[in-house]
């Protein structure tokens, strides 16, 4: 009889592991806290496949910035201050990864990462729309198109194409779009998608592979045995499996915590903003370098997306928040106005950040039968794939393809 895996949570991670770990021939049951119509970072998200994205969020100069921010209630970074003695703890060690040796040592496995993660969204066999155009980082000012230059630089040093481009050869690779640049950087590789078609067809796949799918079921506990996890407790009764992912988002570290796993994690924030019949349609997806936003073309709307803040498990929309991407927006793309946006309702959802930017991924040294796919923060959608096939990997026992040192769960184990 073929293993049974249980995976906790249907979000973009925990779909991706289901389909290959079904596509083995293991027998794989999802277990989701919400509904099927839920409204998560997997759905809400701005639909990027970014292996240029290779410097994790704690970085050199990161503290100094995140300060500069939160002095602006409507820029692209905040924390709410409160006596929370997890995020003093998290906010320690995100001072203590953000050095220049953790970012040299971090790039080349998330560059890595990122590369194997767009070969499996070509390989998966699916319809969902892969757009295969390539990415824009948007810079407003000269200063930082020169600052931006060094990472073209390494990018190419990973074996990935970046071209530093003036205002006149940004607006030539996407000249029905009016833009208030200085310049970009052009990554060829990257690829844009709707996430909403993606889910879709990821839902639409297990349920023809016989993968189960468990909408409203909270995990109250574990039953165990020695060092190995025998049953979940669940909203629905005991459920037994030979095999556990952890896949949960912003609600693994409670779940890891009732395991004795330290896994230091911070819901970050983010808001979206999509809209059906844009003035202008970009044909590239971009990211507005200064402000942090995110923008991206998907079936003939656009959504724009931004900002993190650690607020807690609180999904609350800041109106101030809003108006900060509403404005910074028009700043690089001056065709749009206010009214644009009028009616249209906020998304907000919560991303899981480790404090070193960095996943977890990987087996757990206290139990022998569990694997975690978590914490991937901003890229959860854009590393699905390669999460999913490098976890059904390690449940047939196989190496990874990518190192996993830095992206072991254990890494901050007391």
């Amino acid at each position: 009889m073929s293993r049974h895996v249980v995976i906790l949570g249907a979000g973009v991670i925990g779909l991706c592991t289901a389909l290959h770990c079904a596509r083995r021939g293991m027998r794989v049951t999802v277990l989701e806290r919400k509904s099927r119509q839920r409204d998560g970072c997997s759905l809400g998200n701005a639909g990027m496949i970014v292996p240029s994205h290779f410097i994790p969020l704690a970085a050199p100069g990161m503290v100094r910035l995140g300060l500069r921010w939160m002095a602006n209630p409507e820029s692209p970074f905040y924390i709410r201050p409160r006596l929370d003695a997890g995020l003093a703890d998290w906010g320690w060690k995100f001072l203590r990864a953000a050095t220049r040796q953790r970012v040299e040592a971090a790039a080349p496995v998330l560059a890595e990462l990122g590369l194997f993660s767009r070969r499996c969204f070509e390989e998966i066999g699916l319809e969902f729309g892969l757009e295969k155009r390539g990415l824009l980082m948007l810079c407003k000012t000269q200063r930082v198109l020169d600052e931006e230059a060094p990472l073209a630089l390494r990018s190419r040093e990973l074996g990935m194409p970046a071209e530093v481009l003036d205002a006149r050869a940004t607006a030539a690779l996407d000249p029905d779009v009016s833009l208030s640049v200085a310049g970009s950087v052009h990554f060829p590789l990257d690829c844009h998608l709707s996430p909403e078609r993606f889910v879709l067809a990821l839902e639409g796949e297990l349920e023809r592979l016989g993968v189960e799918l468990r909408w409203e079921t909270e995990v109250d506990g574990f039953a165990t045995e020695g060092r190995a996890l025998r049953a979940l407790q669940t909203s629905a009764g005991q459920i037994g499996a030979d095999e556990v992912v952890l896949c949960g988002g912003v609600w693994s570290a409670g779940l890891a915590r009732q395991l004795d796993l330290r896994i230091p994690m911070q819901a970050g924030k983010g808001y979206s903003l999509t809209l059906d019949k844009p003035a202008q349609l970009p044909q590239l997806c971009s990211i507005c370098t200064e402000a942090r936003l995110a923008v991206t073309p998907m079936q003939g709307r656009l959504r724009v997306g931004g900002t993190m803040a650690l607020d807690g498990l609180n999904e609350a929309i800041q109106e101030r928040r809003v108006r900060g991407i509403i404005r910074s927006f028009q700043e690089y793309f001056p065709a749009f106005a206010d009214a644009d946006f009028a009616d249209i309702r906020p998304w907000s959802g919560l991303r899981p950040v480790p404090p070193d930017g960095m996943p977890y991924l990987g087996r757990t040294q206290r139990w022998t039968n569990l694997t975690l796919a978590t914490g991937h923060a901003m890229m959860g959608l854009s590393l699905a794939p390669a999460t999913g096939s490098i976890v059904a990997g390690l449940l047939d026992h196989e190496p990874s393809p990518v190192p996993l040192e830095l992206l072991s769960p254990d890494r901050f184990a007391r």
